[in-house]
């Protein structure tokens, strides 16, 4: 997550098996899935879906700006699976009583200082060019497919997992419109901004 950055470098080491194998998560096995009808969530289950769920409402809140700006649909269209991908982190949080960090937040503001910084740094760079907010849409979705692995390797709940997997497989899929976005616009490839470059290359079949 963006709050811990030792982590974020272990995650790198397993991120290239998991972006060819997304529903593989290493560990699960070993500790056994939980149910949601018997498990009380850890400390940092608790953290990671409040984390998530204002993580995918700034995904969402970027890209309904962007496309304000820009019209460039790709943002439009993401913006509605973004949305999506809150609705079903907010499910987790109805089912564990844990109260929901967006409540009464307009587009653009987060309870997070760190994501509120992000929104900001975001804007300033996608506001810059059409070009500029395409590879925004490019750190976000990589970002989040960090950030979900992550939390993948902190839960053994089954029904948290199964959405964390769901989400994941969404930003492989954004992760690809994005980059064939920039590359029928540039004409180079896409490159990384978040993830190493050989990730990135195995998520978009290079």
């Amino acid at each position: 997550m963006f709050t811990n950055n030792l982590s974020r470098r272990e995650m790198l080491a397993v991120t290239a098996a998991l972006a060819i194998s997304p529903l593989v998560l290493p560990g699960a096995a070993a500790a056994g899935p939980r149910t949601s009808s018997t498990t009380t969530l850890t400390v940092d289950e608790t953290n990671d879906l409040i984390f998530i769920r204002e993580e995918e409402k700034l995904a969402r809140d970027v890209y309904l700006s962007l496309y304000d700006i820009w019209q460039t649909p790709v943002f439009a269209t993401i913006a509605a699976s973004e949305q999506q991908h809150m609705d079903a982190i907010l499910g987790l949080l109805n089912t564990y009583k844990i109260p929901d960090p967006t409540v009464d937040k307009l587009v653009g503001e987060f309870v997070n200082d760190e994501l509120q910084d992000l929104y900001k740094e975001l804007m300033e760079k996608g506001e810059k060019s059409a070009v500029e907010a395409l590879v925004v849409g490019g750190i976000i979705e990589e970002t989040d497919i960090e950030d979900l692995q992550s939390a993948m390797e902190n839960t053994t709940v089954s029904n948290i997992d199964r959405v964390y997997s769901n989400l994941l497989n969404g930003s492989y899929n954004h992760l690809r419109a994005f980059a064939s976005n920039i590359t029928a616009i540039t004409g180079y490839p896409y490159v990384a901004q978040v993830v190493p470059q050989d990730v990135v290359d195995a998520i978009l079949g290079n």
